[in-house]
């Protein structure tokens, strides 16, 4: 899909030294998130507000239970983007509140009482997949129906995994964190993962590294190589 297709995306994320993004499979993101320094986390919410869009999955809304919204410094909340497979999205979740306008991006195999609750609630339901949702076809939507030209995720370890397989995140911000959690099983950066060569690997370009507070800010391009005809 031609860039200007779809939104550029940018992935930011906190982790740990050893890539975690939780203590343990099923905690919160938010509690290491307490542990970065304020001027993180202005960083953070600074980001947010100068993005059109901002998207997490439907795990981390569940697991964190999210506002994704603008709080610590003036600017707009973004658009909240969630991709839900079988718009089984919690009903008391934070997205579904008023405090920023909510896509929640369904599949075809979504059952219909999921779909009208979640309308009911005064989202935006649109359906892009027929059984899981269609990144590229949703990235697609948000372009031309909400004008989104700047996207944000904060996802897990799926989400970010299925966004670089579809070739569709840009940039890379991370937050480091001073720890080391370790965990077989505890989720990091991106999952899904399993290459064969390193010719499968994801490559990036450094282009910035600074000091936000007490915490090493890294920024990074993705270099996708092309894809080769069959």
């Amino acid at each position: 899909m031609p860039e200007h297709d779809r939104p550029h995306v940018l992935m930011m994320s906190e982790i740990t030294v050893d890539g975690k993004l939780t203590l343990k499979r099923g905690a919160s993101s938010k509690i290491l998130m307490k542990y970065m320094a304020p001027e993180t986390e202005l960083l953070l919410h600074q980001t947010r507000a100068e993005y059109d869009a901002i998207m997490v999955g439907a795990n981390t809304i569940r697991i964190d239970n999210s506002f994704l919204t603008v709080r610590l410094v003036e600017g707009k909340s973004p658009l909240r983007v969630i991709p839900s497979n079988r718009a089984d999205i919690p009903p008391n979740a934070n997205i579904l509140g008023p405090d920023a306008r909510t896509v929640i991006a369904v599949s075809k195999a979504a059952p219909t009482e999921n779909v009208v609750r979640l309308r009911e609630s005064g989202v935006d339901v649109v359906v892009a997949g027929e059984d899981e949702v269609d990144l590229p076809g949703l990235m697609a939507i948000l372009s031309r129906d909400y004008g989104v030209g700047r996207m944000m995720i904060e996802g897990g370890p799926t989400l970010n995994w299925s966004m670089l397989n579809h070739r569709l995140v840009d940039e890379i911000r991370l937050i480091h964190l001073p720890f080391i959690v370790g965990g077989a099983d505890t989720p990091s950066l991106v999952g899904g993962m399993h290459i064969e060569s390193e010719d499968e690997m994801f490559r990036l370009s450094l282009k910035r590294h600074f000091m936000c507070g007490s915490n090493l800010v890294t920024e990074w391009d993705v270099i996708y190589h092309p894809v080769p005809h069959e």
